[in-house]
């Protein structure tokens, strides 16, 4: 059995979108640690990855804990709240509830827990002042509420203001893309005290995502509103990507 055992959880952040392969594989950052992990450490990882795209916090928190802690991991990673910052009546005090009953659970089950707060899509988005406001809120919040545990890796990334520049994000503008995903792999790894590569801080530039002005709505935010007026979600019907322990290997020089 590997000496790391690491389970992710969460919503479209932790899933990967926006770091798509050619082969249609989404990748992320949780990936990219579970390899850098690997890689830093010499020794294999074992990994997996329960997040689910278009996720609220406590759905997170309802379905994929629990079946998380059954894996039996060393560590665990969460991240939750960013679809619950786009709905207007949100509550910061439930969605922070939700970060203290996984810290929890973590504490009960001998789990190191390593918590993120999501990237800033604001600055390319419509009602930017708004879901910044929120965001800010949010992330305030969580921080402050975790301060006192010095023994959670935090990973946080709201306030990363390079991180929330244009050239990290694709072209939905809500979700990063591979250059945003290696930013953020790169703190987590940082915060667990291993060396990412140096390049992962700032890939270089990608090429300009194309969508804009009534493409953008059409493409984008229609889907999205259509979403949220039937009820659906962009994840329904999705399984987890990485359900039990797959192995991540040393890649070697």
């Amino acid at each position: 059995m590997a000496s790391v055992r690491y389970v992710a959880i969460g919503d479209s952040f932790t899933e990967g979108v926006g770091d798509e392969l050619p082969d249609g594989h989404v990748r992320g950052w949780a990936d990219l640690v579970a390899q850098g992990w690997a890689d830093a450490s010499g020794e294999t990882v074992e990994y997996a990855n329960l997040a689910i795209r278009g996720k609220l916090v406590w759905p997170i928190v309802e379905e994929q804990l629990e079946p998380a802690l059954a894996l039996k991991p060393t560590h665990l990673s969460f991240n939750g709240g960013g679809n619950d910052m786009l709905r207007p009546r949100t509550s910061v005090a439930r969605v922070v509830m939700a970060f203290e009953t996984v810290l929890r659970r973590c504490d009960e089950e001998g789990v190191q827990l390593i918590v993120l707060s999501g990237a800033n899509p604001t600055a390319q988005l419509p009602l930017r002042r708004v879901i910044q406001r929120r965001g800010d809120l949010l992330s305030h919040a969580v921080q402050a509420h975790l301060a006192s545990r010095p023994d959670i890796v935090p990973a946080y990334n709201w306030f990363d203001t390079e991180l929330a520049s244009p050239p990290y994000w694709s072209e939905d503008r809500l979700h990063m893309n591979s250059r945003g995903h290696h930013r953020v792999a790169a703190r987590v790894l940082d915060a667990l005290g291993l060396e990412p590569p140096a390049t992962w801080w700032s890939l270089p530039p990608l090429p300009a995502a194309g969508t804009r002005g009534a493409a953008y709505y059409r493409e984008h935010v229609g889907p999205w509103v259509r979403r949220r007026l039937t009820g659906t979600s962009s994840g329904d019907g999705r399984a987890a990507k990485f359900g039990q322990w797959t192995a991540f290997a040393p890649s070697g020089p």
